[in-house]
């Protein structure tokens, strides 16, 4: 592969990843320099050093990752995995029609985030979607993000910040992945809700993941699939909005949600198949599930 080549699969990988969320031209343009300044500074790799294949000692550690993954995903509190049918459930209903009367032109999926805004709130929920921007500093360069988060009041009368990212699994994709990290990818929730703790430790562990994946073939960790990129997007300074600004209620055709749907279509499609896949996977005795759960739960603990 040439370096053009090379060149291009990072940067369209640098680009897709953030189709789920708010990223603005000043964004991409950054971007675009970072990928330049990767790859005159020794980023890429030859040819002969991209395959997708395991080494015996990537495997171990791919998989150990994998065990963090799954443990994250199944040990959440019975009101979020609650919140999360709910969500799956207003996802599944929401409808091209309906990102045409929420924002006018190009949004990169903010219309789908203001739609589901709408009918969390509809059904009694605090959500709202946070537009965070952070300062570039040293390798980290400037940016913007959009993401949903819900206040949650707890019985014990806490109050609790919830994380909603509609694309999770988008910010990880990465190039020339060996097979066991597409594995771990799918692991993944097609949508997160949590914490922001609990998403910090998914973001640790996909980032190790990446690196071990990129090390197996002599690839370094790009910078815009770096820890300190990663976590920018969800902890720096942010403003909740209930709906978009007054002027993006002009009147719109569909071409300028081509985008939207296209999105709209494919993250339904992800949630269908994630949907299926856990009802087979699921045993028809609840009781003989949690037991089992919680059995690797403290497996897993003891191996920590």
């Amino acid at each position: 592969m040439c370096a053009a080549a090379a060149a291009g699969d990072w940067f369209a990988r640098g680009i897709t990843g953030q189709i789920g969320g708010g990223f603005s031209h000043e964004s991409e343009h950054d971007l675009a320099l970072m990928v330049s300044d990767f790859l005159e500074n020794g980023g890429s790799s030859g040819p002969d050093s991209w395959c997708s294949s395991d080494s015996e000692s990537g495997l171990s550690d791919l998989h150990h990752l994998a065990d963090k993954i799954s443990f994250y995903r199944h040990s959440v509190a019975q009101y979020e995995s609650d919140l999360l049918s709910l969500v799956h459930s207003l996802m599944l209903s929401i409808k091209d029609t309906d990102l045409y009367l929420v924002k006018a032109g190009l949004c990169n999926a903010s219309c789908i985030r203001f739609s589901l805004v709408k009918l969390l709130r509809l059904a009694g929920y605090d959500a709202a979607v946070c537009a965070s921007r952070w300062q570039g500093g040293g390798k980290l360069p400037g940016g913007d993000y959009e993401y949903i988060d819900v206040i949650h009041s707890n019985n014990g009368g806490s109050i609790e910040r919830l994380i909603i990212d509609i694309d999770f699994r988008s910010h990880f994709e990465i190039a020339r992945a060996v097979d066991s990290y597409d594995r771990i990818l799918k692991l993944l929730p097609v949508v997160y809700l949590g914490s922001m703790n609990r998403l910090k430790q998914y973001l640790q562990v996909m980032v190790e993941a990446a690196k071990s994946s990129l090390n197996q073939n002599s690839m370094p960790l790009p910078p815009w699939r770096s820890l300190a990129y990663l976590q920018a997007k969800w902890h720096s300074p942010y403003q909740r909005h209930l709906s978009p600004d007054e002027q993006d209620f002009s009147s719109t055709k569909s071409y300028d949600h081509k985008q939207c749907s296209e999105n709209l279509k494919r993250l339904q499609s992800r949630l269908r198949s994630e949907i299926d896949e856990e009802r087979l996977l699921k045993p028809m005795n609840d009781n003989n599930w949690r037991v089992k759960r919680e059995r690797r739960r403290h497996s897993f603990l003891r191996g920590l």
